[in-house]
């Protein structure tokens, strides 16, 4: 896929300020005070889980082979191509629930307001109006980054190569 969400595990605070926005950004008003206010019972499509001492952000990876997609009976669960995000189409969906099960993440879930399934689908009325995910834009210490696949290799990379260094500089002090 073209973009996607990038978790940074070491930077998540565990907050759920990305919950939050997530929720907000689908519901009908997109404002949290106005959401409140309305009674909606806005859901995210994403969620953060404790593990161990860790908060970790799950959300949908919008696989490439997507299993969800494949056991959709109805066909509700698609993508228009390989560069776009995999979508749920509610009107389609009968909430049989064989993409819950399917989901290797538990990325996605049934929706509590009414029938059918939600997961994270990028925000993509957000990306259309060219702004990024809700849930990036809320992160305060930026865990949640929203960029291509191979730029997040290459600072992976890059880290890697740099705690190398440290560490072979280590042994040449200790055996110098």
């Amino acid at each position: 896929m073209k973009n996607m969400i990038v978790v940074k595990i070491d930077r998540c605070l565990g907050c759920k300020s990305c919950e939050v926005a997530c929720a907000v950004a689908h519901s009908s008003a997109k404002e949290l005070v106005a959401t409140v206010r309305s009674g909606e019972r806005a859901s995210p499509r994403m969620a953060v889980m404790a593990c161990r001492d860790r908060a970790v952000p799950i959300h949908c990876n919008h696989c490439e082979d997507a299993v969800c997609e494949l056991i959709c009976p109805t066909g509700a669960i698609s993508r228009q191509n390989p560069n776009e995000p995999v979508l749920v189409d509610a009107e389609r969906c009968i909430g049989c629930r064989m993409c819950v099960q399917a989901c290797p993440f538990g990325a996605i879930t049934m929706n509590v307001a009414g029938k059918g399934v939600l997961k994270c689908d990028l925000c993509v009325e957000r990306l259309e109006q060219g702004q990024e995910p809700a849930c990036v834009v809320a992160c305060p210490t930026g865990a949640l980054v929203f960029g291509n696949e191979e730029t997040a290799n290459e600072t992976k990379r890059q880290k890697a190569a740099e705690q190398m260094i440290a560490v072979h500089q280590e042994q040449e002090k200790a055996s110098g």
